[in-house]
């Protein structure tokens, strides 16, 4: 691949193996500093012998290699919070007991139906200072909120940790948040909270103070509030109040990426700002104008959409786009790429465990490499089919590049994502142009009736097309499993068939061959793991009892009557199913006695009945029964005891006491999450 011939690629694949390496073993920062050290001072003393004997310029490029190895683990140490003295973690006593909180609200998020939600900056715990991102909910009610971004807000609570998901196969959020350096929530009702009537004024501040002027006087103009939500997040990146329904649409019609803002919209007003400027020409001096003015609207546009994530990489990636295309670099794109990813990680390394970070830069990578290719298909001479002929090679590239990870994170592919791209990019052109300038006249309160009118009619055209595009919901194919195995071998091959495609030669024919080998084989592999497997899930569900038998690919389920009539429904089952590559082939009712693999589960439900006689490994307590559980033990003599959520939080902090008394090991899911039984 040409992008490899440039040094900057090699070091910056060692620089990410350093932040995978960071994140995954955890090493000491002390050993870390010290190994960057030792590299560092390697490197020197190698670059003056290599001036001297060029034999050891190969030793001076592995050196180059291992110091960026150690500064891409050091930087992730460095940018986790979690390890900083300051950082509220290492306060033990705010998780155990109720503490004085002060904290400045950042950012508010989406709701839902029972709480606002923000993030929010520790400043102090009772009177020392604390550093640190948490989540802040507060609870509704029936008056209005009066909360603002800059908020100072005092209050007195525990914090409760993020916790790991209760089932197997779910999303974890708790990983989620601490990929974010968030680490924490607090829930507050608004009569706990102490406000302070100084607001902190900084640039957050005044973003929210921007966005909540134009909100209010697109509501004085009467903007169709579902128009106008959608707008929002188009322009502004404001997604907290599109509805479920909306996002669901989009989701299904493959266009959700045009509800985050990112590198489409940057990319579009880079270009709208290209095409208004075009008469200055491309002289040395118009030139620079250009590059001048795309800088300038970019960082507007970053700071009007309130310095999301989001909007800042992609800002800083078609920034150093627009500044390559200045200095008459077109040609090595690849390496601007490379410059723009390097920095971003270098100033912000966990943007690599980001998904719309992935997507984005695979998506605008296999734009640059393959669109070109896939183009040279087809040369059609009639304007408005080329058009479409180059909306449609765009949208390929981007969905070839970024299909094996969406499978891997979201197990479901919008088959009519083309038709999509298609009919909405002129509707868009126009919401993104006519968005623009009302966002822009609404900060004054000057935007004229007819701009917001077809704003509005846009908008609710283009969603009239999302929804006639997902209502095709047969062609959209949900729950498709996707391991590791796979996602690997299914860029291996992609990667190396482009390589082929775009210049035949035998050796790599047969590197693309090698890897529709290493394909099938990841097939055989995946059959061969699961054929293995045998477990029993206990799983955790409010009120309910689910346990499900693994053999194979097979699954049994096991819950009580009613539960077993829904099951197409539930979410917590279908996630164990995708995540597995299994399929439900029965169910059956609960009974007290199961045997798997040399155990022997005894289940005890409402009914408190229960035989002396028998000694299971497994105790399982459903249903909350009323019983004493200090006879049951000391007759049935368990190895364990697990209590499931169906049973109410009091009895099952009776029955802890009495597992701590007689020292066996009690699991209640509802604390500990999911109990696995394996063969």
């Amino acid at each position: 691949m040409k992008v490899l011939n440039y040094p900057l690629s090699k070091i910056t694949i060692f620089f990410i193996i350093g932040i995978l390496a960071g994140y995954y073993l955890n090493p000491d920062l002390l050993y870390i500093s010290f190994a960057l050290f030792s590299a560092l001072l390697s490197l020197i003393t190698s670059y003056f012998l290599s001036q001297k004997k060029k034999k050891l310029v190969t030793f001076y490029t592995l050196n180059t290699y291992l110091a960026a190895f150690f500064i891409g683990c050091l930087t992730l140490l460095f940018h986790t919070e979690s390890l900083q003295k300051t950082n509220y973690t290492n306060c033990k006593n705010v998780f155990e007991k109720p503490q004085q909180i002060t904290f400045c609200l950042r950012e508010k998020l989406k709701g839902n139906d029972y709480n606002d939600r923000y993030i929010a900056i520790i400043s102090r715990i009772e009177n020392q200072n604390y550093t640190g991102r948490i989540i802040v909910n507060i609870q509704k009610d029936t008056l209005p909120n009066s909360l603002l971004i800059g908020n100072t807000i005092r209050l007195k609570t525990t914090l409760q940790q993020n916790s790991s998901p209760k089932n197997p196969n779910q999303f974890d959020y708790a990983r989620y948040l601490k990929d974010k350096q968030i680490y924490a929530q607090v829930f507050a009702t608004k009569s706990e909270i102490k406000i302070n009537k100084t607001i902190k004024k900084d640039i957050w501040y005044y973003t929210a103070k921007l966005h909540s002027r134009i909100v209010n006087n697109l509501n004085k103009q009467h903007f169709a509030p579902t128009e106008m939500n959608v707008a929002l997040a188009l322009i502004l990146g404001q997604r907290q109040e599109i509805s479920s329904e909306i996002i669901q649409d989009y989701q299904f019609s493959g266009a959700t990426h045009i509800l985050s803002v990112s590198g489409l919209h940057v990319g579009f007003i880079m270009l709208l700002i290209g095409f208004v400027l075009k008469p200055i020409g491309n002289t040395r001096k118009g030139s620079f104008i250009k590059l001048i003015a795309i800088l300038t609207a970019l960082f507007i546009f970053a700071i009007i959409s309130g310095l999301s994530p989001s909007v800042l990489r992609s800002v800083v990636m078609f920034s150093f786009l627009a500044i390559g295309n200045h200095l008459r670099r077109s040609d090595n794109t690849y390496h601007t790429l490379l410059v723009s990813l390097f920095l971003i990680l270098l100033f912000e390394p966990y943007f690599l465990f980001d998904v719309g970070f992935q997507l984005s830069y695979l998506a605008l990578f296999f734009i640059i490499w393959l669109q070109p290719v896939l183009k040279n298909i087809w040369n059609p001479k009639n304007k408005i089919v080329m058009n479409i002929w180059n909306v449609l090679t765009v949208s390929f590239a981007a969905q070839i590049g970024t299909l094996p990870l969406c499978l891997y994170y979201f197990h479901q592919f919008p088959g009519l994502f083309f038709v999509t791209n298609i009919v909405i990019i002129p509707i868009l052109s126009v919401v993104m142009i006519v968005g623009i300038l009302v966002m822009i006249l609404a900060v004054f309160n000057a935007t004229p009736e007819f701009l917001i009118q077809i704003l509005e009619k846009s908008i609710y055209l283009l969603n009239k097309v999302i929804h006639i595009v997902a209502s095709f919901d047969s062609f959209v194919i949900k729950d498709i499993s996707f391991n590791n195995y796979y996602l690997f071998s299914f860029y291996l091959f992609i990667t190396f068939a482009i390589i082929w495609i775009k210049k035949p030669t035998y050796l790599k024919l047969c590197w693309t061959l090698s890897a529709v080998i290493i394909l099938q084989i990841s097939f055989i592999m995946t059959k061969k793991d699961i054929q293995s497997q045998q477990e029993i899930i206990i799983y955790n569900m409010k009120k309910e009892t689910i346990i499900s038998v693994k053999k194979g690919e097979n699954i049994t389920l096991m819950g009580n009557k009613d539960f077993l009539k829904k099951t197409s429904k539930n979410g917590i089952l279908n996630s164990y199913l995708v995540g597995n590559f299994s399929s439900l082939k029965k169910k059956i009712q609960i009974k007290n006695t199961l045997y798997f693999n040399n155990n022997k589960i005894y289940i005890i439900d409402s009914t408190g009945i229960y035989q002396d006689k028998i000694q299971p490994d497994i105790l399982l307590l459903i249903q909350s029964p009323k019983i004493n559980l200090d006879r049951i033990l000391k007759t049935l003599h368990p190895k364990i005891i697990i209590a499931d959520a169906s049973n109410s939080y009091t009895i099952q902090k009776h029955w802890k006491e009495s597992c701590l008394k007689q020292k066996i090991p009690f699991h209640p899911t509802n604390e500990k999450g999911f109990y696995k039984i394996l063969n």
